[in-house]
């Protein structure tokens, strides 16, 4: 172990064994475009002390649990958060864990939510960007959303592939561009359904440095003019709104993103995040190096993206 480690990666994932034998039981085998990576603890763990990651917050990433069986993803939502929690119990202070929920069976969720939190004592929850075509976002799920809201719950947002694939064709993989519209899709829709608005008190952390969504701050506030009720969903303003989310640097650590996403959040909004091991751990280093090689952030600045700002939404690990 890197006795020196401090930093907290809030977007890693984790690929267990377990679930990739239920879902070699229904022939996928890949996902965004590409295979699964290969992924253990010890892996996980040799990567995290090369790049002195403290702590990785993991979650389980496209393409998700559910496959149209809402049976096989209530167990499958249970076997993963197990899994979680296993890995939590054995390394607390090297893992955490998002909960996963059999959307969108809202009943099911529920009950797996209380579970996951009440019970396993996860660190909050994540959420696929869509679920057969049902975006974050929607009325079905209001229910989940003033619960999480009670709750001061952290919900981490991750992009899928759309209902109907790749536009560009299935040559093209959907993670090299989709992705990011996937996010940007999901804040807008949380901005227009009004639920920033109803339910302040989550926090909403998305991957990637919020996708498109950064340089596309002003044309989406654009609908504040021509939205139906839409000044009941922003009586505040779109910039508001935006301003209060969370954003991750996984495949995002560069210039061209962090000059547009400073220009919406401060520092204090701007979490590490890694993307390992979808992203290969050479990414992990590359992610910090472009952290540290930016120019706009202070060494205050990166204090709070590499581990304070996690603090704050984690306070678990300040032990």
């Amino acid at each position: 172990m890197n006795t020196d480690a401090y930093r907290i990666d809030v977007h890693n994932h984790i690929i267990p064994v377990e679930y990739l034998r239920e879902l070699e039981t229904i022939g996928i085998k890949g996902s965004l475009g590409k295979m699964f990576p290969e992924w253990s603890v010890e892996q996980a763990l040799a990567v995290m002390d090369a790049n002195g990651i403290q702590t990785v917050i993991t979650s389980m990433s496209s393409p998700g649990i559910f496959f149209g069986d809402a049976s096989f993803a209530k167990r499958l939502a249970r076997l993963s958060n197990e899994v979680s929690a296993k890995i939590i119990s054995d390394y607390p202070l090297r893992f955490g864990a998002f909960a996963i929920l059999p959307l969108p069976d809202v009943a099911s969720s529920m009950e797996e939510l209380s579970y996951a939190l009440d019970v396993l004592h996860l660190d909050g929850l994540v959420v696929l960007s869509n679920t057969k075509g049902i975006y974050i976002g929607d009325d079905l799920y209001d229910e989940l959303y003033a619960d999480l809201d009670k709750r001061n719950a952290v919900v981490y947002v991750h992009s899928t592939e759309p209902e109907a694939g790749n536009p560009l064709g299935k040559e093209i993989p959907t993670f090299l561009m989709e992705v990011t519209f996937e996010t940007a899709r999901v804040i807008f829709n949380l901005l227009y359904k009004g639920v920033l608005e109803r339910y302040p008190n989550i926090r909403w952390i998305f991957a990637h440095a919020g996708g498109a969504l950064p340089c596309l701050t002003w044309r989406i506030s654009l609908g504040q003019f021509v939205i139906p009720d839409a000044g009941k969903a922003v009586p505040k303003g779109v910039p508001y709104y935006l301003k209060k989310l969370y954003y991750d640097t996984g495949l995002s650590a560069n210039p061209y993103v962090f000059r547009t996403l400073r220009e919406l959040v401060e520092p204090e909004q701007i979490l590490l995040g890694t993307d390992y091991p979808f992203a290969p751990d050479i990414l992990s280093a590359e992610t910090i190096k472009g952290l540290h090689a930016y120019d706009g952030f202070s060494e205050d600045d990166l204090k709070k993206i590499e581990f304070k700002n996690a603090l704050d939404l984690f306070p678990r690990l300040r032990k």
